[in-house]
């Protein structure tokens, strides 16, 4: 445990550290979660589809014979760590404090955000969305948002609860489209606040460029984003983001350490939806 430092301060900074990582997390919340997993494997069950018999009278019920499967996905462990010499028995300075939480807790919240968009990316999903819908070698538009829309009814995925992932640029090409902006085709004001929420039953997470990798894209500015429904891809946590420090003399500095152990799978191609966006 660390010298010099208090359990009060520790568990004031490990707070600190998970409400700043709860605000930056944009993805957990938009799949099915499974916590406190034991182990280093979790099975997500799927179930299959069935069609009602006819009944005929005096003769025996027709079983549906439904088909259960599991999908299965192996825990990762990460670290985000960094030395300090900040902390000086029991002196504490509060705005170095404040970037540390900052720093530790986004790249949890980022590390997780990847390991969904590499479940995504993995899905082997047949539903596409080229750039060459809206115009030929296009960024996002309303058009490429009906054609996602289409693919996911027509495979009966709910209505609720169903994301997108976008990263900036693509944003920025939505906003310059007049049928996304215009009040005289919704009433949201998109121009006014420089984002936009929900369209067509999805819920929008923007994200920028990253480090771990974000939404890929190839040398021809083709970048793929993704929509997907909440029960199509499986988020688990064997355990859930946690704070140490520890003094470690031959430093002599603290060791802060946010760690977390959790997985990302695809449980359903059909809910998860590719679209391909040329950026200029």
């Amino acid at each position: 445990m660390a010298i010099g430092l208090s359990n009060a301060f520790i568990q004031l900074f490990d707070a600190e550290v998970k409400q700043a990582y709860q605000a930056k997390a944009q993805l957990v919340g938009a799949t099915r979660q499974r916590k406190g997993v034991e182990g280093e494997v979790v099975k997500f069950p799927k179930v299959g589809k069935g069609a009602a018999t006819l009944r005929v009278p005096q003769t025996d019920v027709t079983p549906l014979n439904v088909d259960f499967s599991q999908v299965t996905a192996t825990l990762e462990d990460w670290n985000a760590a960094e030395y300090s010499d900040i902390f000086m028995q029991q002196k504490v300075n509060f705005d170095e404090r404040q970037e540390l939480v900052q720093v530790l807790s986004n790249a949890i919240g980022r590390r997780q955000d990847q390991l969904i968009i590499d479940a995504l990316t993995a899905s082997g999903t047949s539903l596409a969305v080229t750039n060459d819908i809206g115009g030929t070698d296009t960024n996002l538009n309303v058009d490429k948002l009906r054609e996602a829309k289409k693919l996911m009814d027509k495979n009966n995925v709910p209505p609720q609860d169903r994301h997108m992932v976008i990263h900036a640029n693509s944003l920025a090409s939505l906003l310059g489209d007049q049928e996304a902006t215009s009040v005289d085709y919704n009433s949201i004001k998109a121009l006014v606040s420089g984002e936009i929420n929900t369209y067509l039953g999805f819920k929008f997470h923007v994200l920028g460029d990253r480090t771990e990798g974000g939404l890929a894209i190839d040398g021809s500015n083709d970048r793929t984003i993704w929509a997907f429904h909440k029960d199509a891809v499986g988020y688990a946590e064997g355990i859930a983001p946690r704070t140490e420090i520890n003094y470690v003399p031959e430093k002599t500095s603290y060791l802060v350490n946010t760690i977390l152990s959790a997985t990302a799978v695809a449980i359903d191609a059909e809910g998860i939806v590719q679209l391909t966006c040329r950026e200029s």
